[in-house]
């Protein structure tokens, strides 16, 4: 294996024990230290990893704290928990899933993306609004978003992970009346 493909494995497995951290954390609350070791052992290096389990917990020790010396993490009382500053990387970690790419050529057609969660799902609402927010969408009202390019695949992630799909409809269409003011928004000028 080449140096530059041993610096990308090592920098995913860092990238990947770092979400795990923060993920365990983040669901958990306040979590105690040989708990978060144990979980990340678990999920990251699995029973299949070559380093004995005292390496394991070392080397997820030492991952935690470094995100506590980095400001994510903060560690009291014996218990790890997120600040601030490791909410919002968690976010965006998450938002980057849902990154849409986008074709050099528009072919005329507008995504139309309309949902209505009911309010025992509240928390899923928002999450959908910050996600298609993050993905580049326009509102055209309040529970109707607009998007020039192919995105049903980030659609269908989001329904899958938020549990949403039936509250949630994608539709291609051809046109918007007066949708000029969308073209304007998306930079599509004729």
């Amino acid at each position: 294996m080449g140096k530059i493909e041993e610096i990308s494995k090592t920098n995913t497995r860092k990238t990947k024990m770092q979400g795990a951290i923060l993920s365990y954390v983040i669901s958990g609350g306040r979590v105690g230290r040989d708990k978060l070791v144990g979980h990340v052992v678990d999920s990251i290096f699995g029973t299949n990893f070559a380093t004995d389990s005292t390496r394991r917990s070392e080397i997820v020790k030492t991952v935690a704290s470094r995100l506590s010396r980095k400001g994510l993490l903060k560690f009291e009382d014996s218990h790890y928990s997120l600040t601030h500053a490791g909410e919002k990387l968690w976010n965006d970690w998450q938002l980057s899933e849902y990154k849409i790419k986008q074709p050099k050529k528009w072919d005329g057609k507008w995504r139309v993306l309309i949902y209505d969660i009911p309010e025992n799902k509240k928390k899923a609402r928002e999450k959908v609004r910050e996600i298609l927010k993050a993905a580049g969408f326009v509102k055209l009202q309040d529970s109707i978003w607009v998007y020039p390019h192919d995105c049903e695949d980030v659609i269908g992630i989001m329904k899958n992970e938020l549990e949403i799909g039936k509250h949630l409809l994608y539709m291609i269409v051809d046109q918007i009346e007066d949708d000029r003011f969308l073209r304007m928004d998306f930079d599509l000028i004729k």
